[in-house]
């Protein structure tokens, strides 16, 4: 599911902002965009963030602003002299005037830093920390209230599925006496006035019913939907669950399909009704992507 949140912490040794971008994926994908000084916490937020999150693309961004210590600016005079050599070493070796620009230099990465400081120091890092909790809570919080409305779409098209199967179960009832019907009309043409056996037209009507038989797949396709109704009332990681259950009605739906395709008007009837279902098959799993 989708989501966004953001969270800012002032600290004594400077400024913190973490936010947290979610969109959906399959899986669970974490992408970090923060100051090369906090590449040693990486492993530590994403252990905060599994806590929090099973599936979903997440952009994590942090920003680190120090203050400018007591007594002076906060500036890495040794990257800066460091800077200025090789800009004076390069220019007399390639003999190209000019004086280095300040602003370039200021915006190197940790020219603005606590010199000499080794690591983000352990306030800073706890407060880091603090601030990725804090961000996943009001994110699932978010993501709560979005994944309760697509679970309500969910369940309305699960019943819309309980209705197709009790209407293709309605019409199934009356499949023998149509087909004995169908095959008597087939037979007269065929026999052209000769008498039918009764005993044989009820045999021939029951096996081609038999083969057309779709009860197992209605009933089957049912229980899965409940399943999955079930499931959406529960809660919790439905996400990857749902896509064997999906599976299942799919297969269930196509089968319903293979076995009404020559019937007549009967068959022509539940080809459109199972149609029907496999569609809100297909919009419930693109829906499932959304749910955890």
């Amino acid at each position: 599911m989708t989501g966004f949140a953001r969270v800012k912490k002032a600290l004594p040794e400077g400024e913190i902002i973490l936010s947290v971008k979610s969109v959906n994926h399959r899986g669970l994908d974490m992408h970090f965009h923060m100051p090369p000084e906090l590449d040693e916490l990486e492993n530590e937020i994403r252990a905060v963030i599994k806590r929090s999150v099973a599936r979903g693309h997440l952009q994590i961004h942090v920003l680190l602003t120090r203050a400018a210590e007591t007594g002076g600016a906060p500036l890495n005079r040794a990257l800066l002299d460091s800077y200025m050599r090789a800009f004076h070493e390069a220019a007399e070796a390639y003999h190209i005037a000019g004086e280095p620009d300040l602003n370039t230099a200021l915006r190197l990465p940790g020219m603005l830093s606590a010199g000499g400081e080794e690591g983000v120091g352990e306030n800073i890092a706890k407060a880091i920390l603090e601030a990725a909790g804090e961000a996943m809570k009001t994110l699932n919080a978010f993501r709560e209230r979005e994944g309760a409305v697509t679970a309500q779409e969910l369940s309305q098209r699960c019943r819309a599925i309980y209705a197709l199967v009790d209407r293709m179960q309605e019409i199934r009832a009356g499949a023998v006496p149509a087909f004995q019907n169908r095959l008597r009309e087939k037979l007269n043409d065929l026999l052209r006035g000769a008498g039918i056996e009764p005993q044989r037209l009820a045999q021939e009507a029951a096996l081609l019913a038999d083969r057309s038989d779709i009860s197992e797949e209605l009933v089957r396709l049912r229980t899965h939907a409940e399943q999955l109704d079930q499931m959406l009332a529960a809660g919790g990681e439905v996400g990857k669950r749902l896509d064997f259950l999906l599976q299942e009605m799919n297969r269930e739906s196509n089968t319903v399909l293979s076995k009404t395709g020559g019937l007549g008007d009967l068959g022509l009837t539940i080809t459109e009704l199972a149609l029907a279902a496999k569609s809100e098959i297909d919009k419930i799993r693109e829906q499932s992507l959304n749910l955890e």
